[in-house]
């Protein structure tokens, strides 16, 4: 028997182990949806790769150095001439026939050559200057990513929240409703009452139990939502909140709008955004101007079977004559564009002014929601408290008794989905004034 105990314990302790329940509040989700975003991940890609071109744009200060080869067999010498030496054949008698000469049937060279640029029209400084934009866009892209996760996360959390109200909600007039099936059922054998009554109670907790399955379910799909939202892959999990805190007075949180655009990453992105045309219209003027280069080099050669080795200092200078031709057109286009992303800056900003007073003023809006709707519950429970007296006096009926569950029950769903508004509105409302 002790043996089979032993076994049972095991196998019990076993199971616990697998299905323990983790549970997370609402910080621990954040964290994990941004570490197992894919947003995220392509992000961190995004920003390591604009990194990278930084540092190649930053080698561009740096001398340029070639090393080229060449090596060559003709079919036949590349130099034949016969040469008429006569003039000479009294000072030696060979050379009254012409001389026929063969030169260059093979031959090779190597080189290497460094050219430090001196002065490219300021392509090169400016080149630099837009990487580094570039990558400061791909960071303040990833924090976009990081926001509008993050607000799904608060979405999908209050939700969650907000359903598990109505559930304690439905359980607690579960537990009234047998109570009061008691004392009705008791009336009804007693013959005080008819059997209609009970029924109606029995019809209302048939109601009560519906609610609840749907209610489960409802949860169930928002974790599930949840889950997938954070990168939860077990299907055991938690929130670690069952109702919400108390909520704070909206004017805490009010930042004024015009100065809180600035701080926008949105607003950010559309300034760098600028900078970074501006910077090709640098560029493209840039391409336009001389460009000065001095080098320095050493060649080898072996040709006509002789080696023959130097060194060589040089200087060069490019001017882009026939560029200028269609250059001008380029530089044209590059101001237009920088003029088109001013005015995105300009209209987007003027809507984000208005998009920050509109989530502060349904902000307050969802909090006097939940003072009215505190109030409803107050009243709903006295309510109820009245006719449960009444009916228990005689002076009250048994509708007027679940009328009243009724009301109360709505009244603390609506407090419930105000306080789930004001949660997503505030965490909104916070992301978009760059509040912690």
């Amino acid at each position: 028997m002790d043996m089979k105990k032993s076994i049972i314990l095991f196998a019990f302790c076993f199971y616990s182990s697998k299905t323990i329940c983790q549970t997370y509040n609402l910080e621990m989700c954040k964290i994990k949806a941004i570490e197992n975003n894919f947003k995220i991940k392509n992000a961190v890609i995004d920003t390591k790769m604009a990194e990278q071109t930084k540092n190649e744009a930053f080698t561009k200060y740096f001398p340029h150095v070639e090393v080229a080869g060449f090596t060559f067999k003709a079919s036949h010498h590349t130099f034949q001439k016969d040469l008429d030496l006569s003039a000479f054949a009294q000072m030696l008698p060979v050379l009254a026939n012409p001389v026929h000469v063969k030169l260059m049937e093979k031959g090779k060279s190597a080189s290497i050559m460094a050219t430090q640029p001196v002065f490219a029209g300021g392509q090169i400084i400016n080149s630099n200057k837009l990487a580094k934009t570039g990558e400061e866009i791909t960071v303040l892209k990833q924090k976009l990513s990081e926001d509008e996760i993050n607000e799904t996360t608060e979405k999908y959390f209050w939700q969650t929240v907000s359903l598990k109200e109505k559930l304690k909600t439905v359980s607690t007039l579960k537990k009234q409703m047998e109570q009061l099936h008691k004392n009705v059922d008791m009336a009804v054998k007693a013959g005080i009452i008819n059997r209609n009554e009970l029924l109606r109670v029995e019809l209302k907790q048939h109601e009560l139990e519906s609610e609840e399955l749907k209610l489960d379910n409802g949860i169930n799909i928002t974790k599930m939502l949840l889950g997938q939202h954070i990168g939860e892959t077990s299907n055991v999990f938690d929130i670690d909140m069952d109702s919400f805190p108390y909520p704070e007075i909206p004017s805490k949180f009010y930042v004024e709008a015009n100065a809180a655009v600035m701080q926008r990453t949105e607003y950010r992105l559309l300034d760098k955004n600028v900078d970074a045309n501006r910077l090709n219209v640098k560029i493209e003027s840039g391409k336009r101007l001389p460009s000065v280069g001095v080098g320095a080099g050493y060649v080898y050669h072996n040709f006509a079977e002789q080696t023959n080795t130097f060194g060589v200092l040089f200087a060069t200078v490019r001017i882009p004559i026939s560029d200028w031709w269609g250059g001008t057109y380029a530089v044209k286009r590059a101001k237009l564009k920088m003029q088109q992303a001013e005015n995105e800056r300009q209209n987007a900003s003027e809507l984000m002014i208005v998009e920050i007073q509109q989530v502060y003023n349904e902000l307050a809006e969802s909090y006097e929601q939940i003072v009215l709707a505190k109030k409803s519950v107050l009243s709903a429970m006295e309510n109820l408290r009245l006719n449960d007296n009444y009916y228990k006096a005689g002076i009250s009926t048994i509708t007027d008794v679940l009328d009243a569950q009724s009301l109360l029950q709505k009244s603390k769903d609506q407090h419930a989905e105000a306080n789930c508004n004001y949660q997503i509105k505030l965490a909104k409302y916070k992301q978009i004034t760059q509040q912690k």
